[in-house]
């Protein structure tokens, strides 16, 4: 199960997206009474994202154990990919209206839970082409019998 190469990719996909729970997305400084307070944009705080992030941590999970259907497995990677595509779409969604609703302009960063869905999508494309290799080598071996 873990032995295949687009396994490790799989799990630490969901490793990765995991990690989203915890580490914060945006930060920005907001002037409150001539003093910079700090803000963060989590995915704990917005309901609809913390949905979508369990999904795309359980897409790959539930997908590493389909390894006897390959088929079912390349299909729950690409659905992964989309909802991954999916989550970072809200999360710059969030961010833009969250520039648009403070009355002062808004210093922010991106912070390391911004990247975090695009290395997973890098290795959900990485797991895919390993599956299909795996489907091509199991189909050149059924036909030498």
């Amino acid at each position: 199960m873990i032995q295949r190469k687009q396994s490790l990719f799989l799990f630490i996909a969901a490793l990765l997206n995991a990690c989203l729970l915890v580490v914060p997305l945006y930060r920005w400084y907001e002037v409150v009474v001539n003093v910079d307070v700090m803000h963060e944009l989590r995915v704990n705080d917005h309901y609809p994202s913390l949905i979508i992030a369990m999904v795309i941590i359980l897409l790959p999970l539930v997908a590493l154990f389909m390894f006897r259907n390959r088929k079912r497995q390349l299909a729950l990677s690409a659905v992964s990919i989309v909802s991954t595509i999916g989550f970072i779409t809200l999360m710059l969604s969030r961010v833009t209206q969250l520039s648009n609703m403070t009355p002062t302009p808004v210093r922010g960063t991106y912070w390391i839970g911004a990247i975090l869905p695009i290395i997973s999508i890098l290795l959900l494309i990485l797991a895919i082409m390993g599956i299909r290799k795996d489907d091509k080598l199991v189909k050149s071996m059924d036909r030498l019998r």
